[in-house]
């Protein structure tokens, strides 16, 4: 499918947004980087960066390499015209996975006129990952002064199964809008934004603001609503029983597949646990506009997840917008066409301007 006119016109006179380095070599979206992920001449470097010597780099090892050399930013990925809020407890029981950080535009506070706020919820299988690397992707609509922006994590699988994971997310959207008023958030624009399986957690939070099964009882703030005004799906899971269905690097029915530990046990042997962490089981007209973002060519989840997922959500009369990027890989290839597309999505559905938005297709790289 081909660029919207006017989009493309929109997208021209409009300055890109900077990826930062370490997400320009995150290319799964995971939170933390493979040697392989790395240039050729910086693998070298490896060992050194690798603090912890776990086989990774995380966002904070890389950050502190990259501060002693006068590279950084501050903490979380963000600049000087940001102001951070660390590692508030949003569940009340000081795991430091039930955690979010909070980012305001500096001198932004309960006195300033009401701002969206944009969620990043990170990637990493439900198994890894961090909410360190939600600052950068959110940094610079912060610092822009038209955005409060936040970092939810989660319990990952290793702690707690499915639907624990969205339990906590829900328990995160529920602490902000309960908490709008002290930061200067409008609780009636809040976006959420995810990659892989953040994009299947905002997927699934866009699914189900109107299903109580899936509230949960997470912290305090049970009585108020957790629903979202729309979601950023980058590349996110859609339908688990179906994930194996296309070639993939991995056998996500394999009980050692990210799919498997999420629901507990070997993903076909759980089918109706692997139905009800489905965003595609829970689409039904109410539910919320989506931006979603996939390469043809992802190696871990498959491109027709986002495809059928589409279908299914404009079936219901959902409002739904497919960004296929040709040839790209699992976050690989994502290049400025993207930025700008998730950029025009939120000032359309958070700031109310007036941008005309289609399906498209972009090579990887544009």
């Amino acid at each position: 499918m081909k660029w919207n006119p006017i989009f493309v016109l929109l997208l021209l006179a409009t300055p890109v947004m900077a990826q930062s380095r370490f997400d320009q070599w995150d290319k799964n979206g995971d939170g933390q980087l493979a040697k392989k992920e790395l240039p050729v001449p910086l693998q070298k470097n490896f060992e050194r960066v690798d603090q912890n010597q776990d086989g990774f780099i995380s966002r904070a090892e890389d950050e502190a390499m990259r501060s002693k050399s006068g590279q950084g930013k501050g903490r979380g990925g963000a600049s000087e015209g940001v102001k951070v809020i660390p590692d508030i407890d949003y569940a009340g029981t000081r795991n430091p996975r039930q955690a979010l950080d909070l980012f305001l535009p500096k001198g932004h506070g309960k006195d300033s006129e009401a701002l969206p706020l944009l969620v990043f919820i990170h990637g990493g299988g439900w198994a890894k990952g961090d909410k360190a690397s939600g600052g950068r992707r959110i940094n610079d609509y912060v610092s822009s002064g038209d955005y409060v922006g936040a970092s939810i994590g989660y319990r990952l699988t290793d702690e707690a199964q499915w639907p624990a994971q969205i339990h906590d997310c829900k328990a995160a959207i529920r602490w902000l809008r309960a908490n709008a008023a002290e930061y200067g958030i409008d609780p009636d624009r809040i976006a959420v934004w995810g990659t892989s399986a953040g994009g299947h957690l905002v997927a699934m939070l866009g699914v189900s603001g109107d299903v109580d099964e899936l509230e949960g009882g997470v912290g305090a703030h049970v009585d108020v609503s957790s629903e979202v005004s729309c979601v950023v799906n980058f590349f996110g899971p859609s339908e688990l029983l179906t994930m194996s269905d296309h070639p993939s690097r991995i056998d996500h029915d394999s009980p050692e597949s990210p799919e498997s530990k999420l629901v507990g046990g070997p993903l076909q042997e759980n089918p109706d646990t692997a139905k009800n962490a489905s965003p595609i089981h829970w689409v039904s007209s109410a539910d919320e506009p989506s931006l979603i973002v996939h390469g043809t060519k992802d190696e871990l989840v498959p491109y027709p997840q986002s495809v059928d997922f589409e279908r299914a959500l404009e079936e219901a009369g959902v409002p739904t917008i497919l960004l296929t990027v040709e040839d790209g890989g699992h976050g690989a290839g994502f290049g400025p066409s993207v930025d700008e597309a998730v950029k025009a999505f939120l000032g359309r559905q958070l700031r109310g301007e007036e941008v005309e938005l289609s399906d498209a297709t972009v090579a990887a790289g544009e």
